[in-house]
């Protein structure tokens, strides 16, 4: 592997572990505690496990789509250059086509001289779309072991991540771990990285719902939101959507900060009769149909609803919009351009 490759490799993971660096905490060295600890953590695992299988019974009222129609991307007979994909992923059929799948199609095309696999992060979804499905989607170390196996030389991976945080993190570390497996890594950056991507970003979203933009209607995006110091980028997307001269425009997130309380707030400072609610996330799963779009109480459309809104729901996911597609072919084509470095 070339030097300068897995310094590029190296240097993104020493960012990242900086940035989860004031998230670790202490341990303790009492022995007194240690059966204490193990009935606890083993209590606590059995009720994720049945949480999750409740979760997965609960997924099965819902009609996510065809999963046959998505082209999972992991054959063999790769070849010399892989530009693999790595997503977090979903469950939901349709969206994983219409976003992750419709951004592995435009890299594929912009890049004919790579082969283009898949990888996700989340075990979870793979697990629950082979058992649902019967369908197969590697995980980033079997995606990882595929190439080696395949005799890949140049690998470049090209995550569909919004922004650098947790998830890039592990990514990152991951690749470096595996890197002297390659003659050559190149890594591409995540969605929301510098400020043109945000303008890009930004044209792109606005774009998509101008026809909603009639002066009486908010329209909200709804992220994920992140502990790491990365959910900064909300707040930057906020900014720069007002500094474009789009005040109408808000952003929230499920689990972070702003709020949905917080967005309501901003709202309800402004005459409007109407709120649009549609995900800032690549795709249009589980948080975007229950947590934004669902008839629970705490869902954003209850809660705007109950705030005296008129509210319609955009349950579409940024993958599907052709800016966002050819922004992860122009991040992934800086990362091919690196390895002739």
């Amino acid at each position: 592997m070339r030097k300068a490759n897995l310094y590029a490799v190296m240097t993104a993971a020493a960012v990242s572990m900086a940035i989860l660096s004031g998230c670790s905490g202490s341990q303790t060295a009492a022995t007194t505690a240690a059966e204490t600890t193990t009935v606890a953590e083993t209590t606590a695992e059995e009720t994720t496990a049945e949480a999750t299988e409740a979760e997965e019974e609960d997924e099965e009222n819902y009609d996510t789509g065809d999963a046959s129609m998505d082209n999972t991307r992991n054959q063999d007979e790769i070849g010399e250059n892989e530009l693999l994909v790595v997503s977090f992923g979903t469950s939901y059929n349709d969206s994983r086509r219409l976003t992750v799948g419709a951004i592995e199609n435009a890299i594929e095309n912009a890049f004919p001289d790579y082969s283009v696999r898949r990888g996700f992060t989340s075990q979870i979804i793979i697990d629950h779309v082979k058992k649902r499905d019967n369908i197969a989607i590697d995980n980033v170390k079997e995606a990882l072991n595929r190439a080696i196996d395949n005799g890949v030389k140049n690998l470049v991976v090209q995550p569909t991540h919004l922004m650098n945080g947790l998830e890039y993190t592990d990514l990152v570390n991951e690749l470096a771990e595996n890197s002297d497996a390659f003659e050559h890594v190149a890594v591409g950056e995540p969605l929301l990285t510098s400020d043109d991507d945000f303008k890009t970003v930004i044209s792109a979203i606005t774009d998509a719902t101008k026809e909603y933009d009639d002066g009486e209607t908010a329209i909200c995006f709804m992220g994920h939101g992140t502990e790491a110091d990365s959910n900064a980028v909300y707040q930057k997307m906020q900014d720069m959507l007002k500094e474009e001269g789009f005040d109408n425009y808000y952003v929230g997130t499920v689990e972070a900060t702003p709020s949905c309380e917080d967005v309501i707030a901003q709202v309800k400072e402004g005459s409007y009769k109407k709120v649009v609610l549609e995900p800032l996330m690549i795709v249009a799963g589980d948080h975007a149909n229950n947590d934004m779009a669902g008839d629970d109480d705490d869902s954003w459309k209850s809660q705007f609803e109950a705030a005296g809104y008129e509210v319609t729901c955009l349950v579409r996911g940024l993958g599907e919009l052709e800016p966002i597609q050819q922004l992860f072919v122009q991040h992934a084509q800086a990362a091919v351009d690196s390895l002739a470095k």
